[in-house]
This record gives C-alpha cells, sequence and structure tokens, in this order.
C-alpha cells in the first residue's frame, strides 16, 4: 500500500525543516514550511512509476513550490524509478523524485529544479539529413520489429540491382547512389565483394536482399 511509504517520505521532509500532513485536498502529502519566503510541498506516493503518479505531479503543480514524486525502491535496483528515461522526464517537469527503501531509508534520485535540456544540433541535424535523403516513406511510424528502410539501406539496393546482371565500377553508379563508393567499400550488410581493384560484384546474400526488400 501506498501509506507503507508514508512515515518514511514524512521524515525526510521534516528533516528539511517542514511540517508534514496526510491527505490534505486530495494530496498524498502536503509539507509547510512558514516563514519569510513561506514554502509549500506536495508529495504523491505510488509503489511504482507509472503515468498516474506523473500526471498526477502534473496537476499538483499550480498549487505549490515543490512536487515531489515517492515510489518504493524496486529489489536490486531494476524498476522504473532507474530508467535514465524518468529522472529525465522528472527534470524536465521539475519533479524531485524519492526512491524509499523497505529500511525506511529514503534516496533523493533528482532534485525538484526546472531542467532545460541542451539543444543538440547534431542530432538534429542528422534526423534532418535522413529525412532528405530518405526516398519516399518506406517505412511506416512504430515499426519495430522490421528492419528500417534507411537512406543509406536504398542507395545500397540501388547498388544491389544496377549489378545484378554484371560487375559496375563505383563511379558508375555515383549517378543514381551518390554514396555508392564508400557503400562498396565498407560492404556493412555483405552484399557485394571486389572482383578486381575497381569493380564490385553481387553475393548471394546481396541477391538474397534483392528478393526480400522485393527490388528488380
Amino acid at each position: 500500500m501506498e501509506t507503507s511509504l508514508y512515515k518514511p517520505v514524512k521524515k525526510f521532509l521534516e528533516s528539511l525543516g517542514f511540517d508534514v500532513k496526510g491527505e490534505i485536498g486530495g494530496c498524498d502529502v502536503v509539507a509547510l514550511r512558514d516563514g519569510a519566503p513561506s514554502a509549500l510541498i506536495i508529495c504523491e506516493l505510488k509503489l511504482s512509476f507509472n503515468l498516474e503518479l506523473v500526471l498526477q505531479g502534473v496537476d499538483r503543480t499550480a498549487a505549490c513550490d515543490e512536487v515531489w514524486l515517492a515510489v518504493r525502491a524496486s529489489l536490486r535496483g531494476r524498476g522504473r524509478e532507474a530508467d535514465p528515461r524518468v529522472k529525465k522526464l522528472c527534470r524536465l517537469c521539475g519533479f524531485g523524485l524519492l526512491s524509499v527503501f523497505s529500511s525506511g531509508r529514503v534516496e533523493v534520485l533528482v532534485e525538484p529544479v526546472k531542467w532545460t535540456p541542451r539543444h543538440d544540433a547534431k542530432r538534429k541535424s542528422l534526423l534532418a539529413d535522413e529525412h532528405r535523403r530518405r526516398r519516399g516513406d518506406p517505412t511506416a511510424g512504430g515499426s519495430t520489429r522490421a528492419p528500417i528502410m534507411t537512406a543509406y539501406r536504398q542507395q545500397a539496393l540501388v547498388c544491389a540491382a544496377a549489378m545484378a546482371g554484371a560487375p559496375r565500377r563505383p563511379r558508375d553508379l555515383k549517378p543514381s547512389a551518390p554514396d555508392a563508393p564508400k557503400i562498396l567499400l565498407h560492404n556493412v550488410y555483405g552484399w557485394f565483394e571486389r572482383v578486381e581493384r575497381g569493380l564490385y560484384g553481387l553475393t548471394d546474400a546481396g541477391r538474397k536482399a534483392l528478393v526480400q526488400w522485393n527490388v528488380e
């Protein structure tokens, strides 16, 4: 029961100088510290980290100075609260995150400080480049089990299709596959083999790929 988390969390917040009481206005824990300025904390309790806990935190944000989320510490530290994405979510929302152990120990996993992630210009550039280079829209969003038809794979298949009849030189393939020299050199999928210097042929794996991807 969530009530098993209450006493450890109450003791933790009291150690910070707050007067703590449970179940006020639909909130699991309300902690008040009088003074100049005064501070009010709302803490929501759940046995495990889930969407409902996050939604409760979002709902409480406007009514307090800080929101804390407290969850029961999972065995061996493999619960959702240990997931870096969960911690990142709490930071984005400005929530504090507490892990409560059966011994009564409370560990602060995330401080309740609003966090703005740094803009990842390199990642944005890679996404935009892949979007521009990919021909059409070959893979439905949400696909997880099937191989993704990337721009690289598309060009590799163009090379393979052109070599199905006879070996080809990279420069002959560049008009339809600009990255052909790199694709043949690195041979990521094992579809190509060097017949002689500057001349490449198709392997059995490459022929199977043409069938698999229905390329003529």
